[in-house]
């Protein structure tokens, strides 16, 4: 089998390494790909964001059997409904479907209109009307531009002017273009967040194992948000809770999605709040995490293919999902000025070695490898994931794995984990 993955990231260097063990695959492509996933992938640079005819191209002419999507630009572009109408195999959720993560006030909207529990909310697309409603709160707030903006159009605020200034930024300023022309305004909750997978075939769903991510980039959840700075798995998970998860918020979206006459088939990453043992939906993501990827799939005793070839077939419920008992930790080195702007092209010195050091895996983003160097490419430069027998033994080995990493701005947080070790 010949199997394509679209994207370049950390979460894509994951997939195409653990889609690499599998004995049903005999080659991997990968658009664009990056200096990392060259090792275990043909990488080739084609558009693949909005315009899928050259993909559509490539996949016949290199006679792809199964094409695995990264990122959630082409599925919110829809490219999932492009490939099926050609008649070829693909995975991820249709355009309508991934409209939960392409659009937080449809994404909102629906989980008010299938009861399912999220913050409190407004929806704007006056910038007089978005101030005015500010202006009237007496509670922290959160503001969201309404479309993809790169994991970074939730801004969290302490005071109404912080507020205001979010909504200026996303509507007048258009800082993520038209992704902000409408937003929506929510009560900020309190609590730790979750992050919670499920994979359905539209039909059957099954929960992937527990993880936490870290958006803020600075120790102690300090300074903006970003991508993600690192993750752990597993998280703390009671069983009431799952069961609270289960029926309050994965069965009703899923109900709720074939009601809307969009199924949907694919990974959907539900964003969690949890405050005394409650969930409420923090966001959608119609597709893997990254970085919860880099800590989820090394869990995974599986053969990822038959996981995804039981999507494409509606064969889900056959499936039995089987995990590592370990724990994994990633954290993430960032280029200096991240997640504003950073400079690229500083040679990245030690990624070599740790490929002989036993349950460390580097998982490359903004990597590009040029005359047998790797250099910075990007914000999210590399994750560095560690597995142990428990969690405090996998962020000790993660942490002294990034030890042998080095490049010039590198920047890492330094907490990635420990919230793990006191919940």
């Amino acid at each position: 089998m010949r199997v394509l993955v679209i994207g370049g990231g950390g979460r894509e260097h994951t997939l195409c390494w653990k889609i690499s063990q599998s004995p049903r695959v005999d080659e991997i492509f990968c658009i664009p790909g990056n200096g990392g996933i060259e090792k275990v992938a043909i990488c080739r640079e084609l558009p693949y964001e909005k315009d899928f005819s050259s993909l559509i191209s490539f996949v016949r002419r290199e006679k792809i059997d199964f094409t695995v999507v990264g990122p959630e630009a082409p599925l919110v572009g829809g490219i999932v409904d492009q490939f099926e109408k050609e008649g070829l195999k693909i995975f991820g959720p249709s355009r309508k479907a991934a409209r939960l993560e392409g659009s937080k006030v449809y994404a909102k909207q629906f989980m008010k209109k299938y009861g399912i529990p999220t913050a409190e909310f407004e929806t704007f697309s006056d910038l007089k009307k978005a101030i005015d409603y500010i202006d009237e709160q007496k509670e922290p707030l959160v503001v969201k531009a309404d479309g993809l903006a790169g994991g970074k159009g939730s801004i969290v605020t302490r005071s109404k002017e912080e507020a205001i200034e979010a909504a200026r930024q996303l509507m007048e300023d258009k800082i993520f273009g038209s992704a902000g022309e409408r937003i929506v305004v929510e009560k900020r909750l309190k609590g730790e967040e979750l992050s919670f997978f499920v994979i359905t075939d539209g039909v059957s769903f099954k929960v992937l194992v527990s993880s936490r991510d870290y958006k803020p980039a600075y120790d102690g959840d300090k300074g903006p948000n970003t991508g993600g700075m690192g993750s752990y798995s597993p998280a703390p998970l009671r069983p009431s809770l799952f069961k609270k998860i289960i029926n309050r918020v994965v069965i009703p979206t899923l109900e709720g999605m074939k009601k809307e006459g969009t199924p949907y088939k694919g990974v959907l990453y539900l964003g969690l709040m949890i405050h005394s043992g409650e969930p409420k939906v923090l966001e959608y993501n119609c597709r893997f995490g990254d970085p919860e990827t880099q800590v989820i799939l090394p869990r995974l005793f599986n053969d990822i293919m038959e996981l995804f070839q039981a999507v494409d077939k509606q064969r889900l419920d056959a499936v039995d999902l089987k995990w590592r008992s370990h724990a994994t930790t990633c954290v993430v080195l960032a280029s200096k000025g991240y997640p504003g702007s950073y400079e690229k092209g500083k040679p990245i010195e030690g990624l070599d070695n740790l490929t002989r050091i036993r349950n460390v895996f580097a998982f490359c983003a903004g990597v590009k490898r040029e005359n047998g160097r790797f250099l910075t490419n990007g914000g999210r430069v590399v994750g560095i994931t560690g597995m142990g027998k428990n969690l405090k033994e996998s962020i000790e080995t993660a942490y002294r794995a990034v030890k042998k990493i080095s490049f010039e701005g590198m920047h890492y947080r330094r907490d990635i984990g420990y919230k793990g070790l006191v919940s």
